[in-house]
């Protein structure tokens, strides 16, 4: 075994995420029933669901645009030989073995190279559960090697979760709305399979749990050289196009590799061969519909670095319509009514969510900081006297964490900025709010202006978006906190 050791340790790791809910948590998406193999990027490796009155652990798949919710019996959970790293000189690290010998690591602060695991109850709702908890537990780990869970204080120190190696079941008090990282460490390579269990009690005080529930991990290279990689094409409509329409196909890898050289391919009826279509080398081929192409078939290949196929698609086939024959055509008229209308303030449904890298300690020493993205935000104005409006936004309760710790929403702030906005509209965006100063004040804590629209310049639809900047004093008890911004238009 000649793993690399990576030159990182444990000294920049910060004790948790600091995580921001939009005006509901995000729910996570479609579920996906393929097998498949994660090993780079985020997950929410224990889900923790409540639905029809029964407990269950998902993983919420991160790595895919669009995130998706998976079953844990089809998920592998990979620590590539890159997590290698050796076990600091450092008494308080003891616990993962002799100072110099070799663990691997996926840390709780995100590496673009590795996974990043986590656990979730933001699909939880309040007053569901007594003390608004679930109880996490990890019961069983087998597999080579000793398996930890750790997080860290703000000075370094390891605050140990879940440990194997000395005594099975370890559990924690999750709160609910909790998305929360820490540092997975193996001491070996192999096969290793995790039993996490969810238990609550419902506020009648009926019981509920999940049972354990196997989680399947690899550490080092995956036997037989990595996942065989399967491709499919998204996009098509199963019922006809008319001539004209725009069809769009998407190429879908699973699992997701780094692999990005692709060939579309058509064959038409009356060919034998397939013919490749030139010019098309991306993830997404579109084209317009005309009659000709009625019945033609499509497929896709993914080529590797010396442009070997790697993945071949199944067909899809698209069907045109007959254009309309003359003298057999309708004429349709649509009209608005000037009279109706309305002011609209909304998020993506499945785009609500905003975690905040973990904080790290400013130049000066005095605070802990983090800056991340409002997700977008939409006004849609359709009133037709066009009197203008304002939408603004405000954390009225504080943030809370672990252990009923909590912080000012006044930590947080923000630079509005507008997205986008329709032809004619004059959108301006708020001015910058930054985080709380003792003596001067700032601060989410106050309703802020996000954006605004003069009068006569409103109508239209308009996106507006946020930077974030959390500015919190460092005697802040380490953990997940969070906290809801509630956004009005007026």
């Amino acid at each position: 075994m000649n793993s690399t050791v990576r030159a990182r340790g444990f000294a920049a790791l910060m004790a948790g995420a600091v995580v921001v809910a939009g005006t509901v948590l995000a729910p996570t998406g479609a579920s996906a029933a393929e097998k498949v193999v994660l090993s780079k990027g985020h997950t929410d490796a224990v889900d923790v669901h409540y639905e029809g009155g029964a407990l269950s652990l998902k993983v919420h798949d991160d790595t895919v645009s669009p995130s998706v919710t998976r079953d844990p019996a089809d998920v592998t959970f990979q620590a590539l030989p890159e997590s290698a790293m050796a076990v600091p000189n450092d008494p308080r690290f003891a616990f993962l073995g002799p100072a110099g010998s070799q663990v691997w690591l996926l840390p709780m602060t995100q590496d673009p190279d590795l996974l990043w695991p986590g656990w979730n109850t933001t699909t939880l709702d309040s007053g569901v559960f007594e003390g608004d908890k679930v109880r996490l537990s990890l019961v069983d780990v087998q597999g080579p090697g000793n398996v930890t869970l750790f997080t860290q204080d703000s000075f370094g120190g390891p605050i140990i979760k879940f440990r194997s190696d000395d005594g099975l079941p370890d559990a924690i008090d999750v709160p609910v709305h909790t998305h929360a990282h820490s540092n997975w460490a193996f001491s070996a390579l192999g096969n290793y399979t995790l039993k996490f269990q969810a238990d609550a009690t419902l506020t009648n005080g009926t019981t509920v749990s999940t049972g354990p529930v196997d989680y399947s991990f690899v550490v080092g290279a995956l036997s037989g050289g990595g996942p065989e990689v399967s491709l499919s094409i998204s996009g098509m409509a199963e019922d006809e196009y008319q001539p004209n329409d725009t069809v769009t196909l998407n190429a879908v890898q699973t699992p997701q590799t780094e692999l990005n050289h692709y060939h579309w391919f058509s064959r038409c009826p009356g060919a034998d061969d397939w013919t490749i279509i030139a010019g098309e080398a991306g993830a997404s081929y579109s084209f317009t519909a005309t009659r000709e192409l009625n019945a033609c078939e499509y497929v896709v290949k993914l080529y590797d670095d010396d442009h070997a196929v790697t993945a071949t698609s199944e067909p899809v086939t698209l069907w045109v319509a007959f254009p309309p024959e003359p003298g057999t055509s309708q004429t349709i008229t649509a009209s608005i009514d000037e009279t109706q209308g309305s002011l609209v303030i909304s998020v993506d449904p499945d785009d609500r969510a905003v975690v905040l890298p973990p904080a790290q300690l400013a130049a000066g020493g005095d605070r802990w900081e983090s800056t991340g993205e409002l997700r977008p935000v939409t006004v849609t104005d359709t009133r037709a006297g066009q009197p203008g409006w304002s939408a603004s936004g405000q954390i009225p309760a504080d943030f809370t964490g672990p252990n009923g710790a909590t912080f000012s929403a006044g930590y947080l702030g923000w630079t509005p900025r507008v997205l986008a906005q329709g032809s004619g509209q004059g959108v301006v965006a708020g001015p910058e709010v930054t985080p709380y100063v003792v003596g001067t004040g700032g601060g989410l804590g106050n309703s802020a202006v996000l954006g605004t629209a003069p009068g006569g310049a409103g109508r239209g639809t308009a996106q507006l978006g946020a930077g974030l900047r959390l500015s919190v004093p460092t005697e802040t008890a380490a953990g997940t906190y969070t906290a809801t911004l509630t956004l009005t238009a007026i």
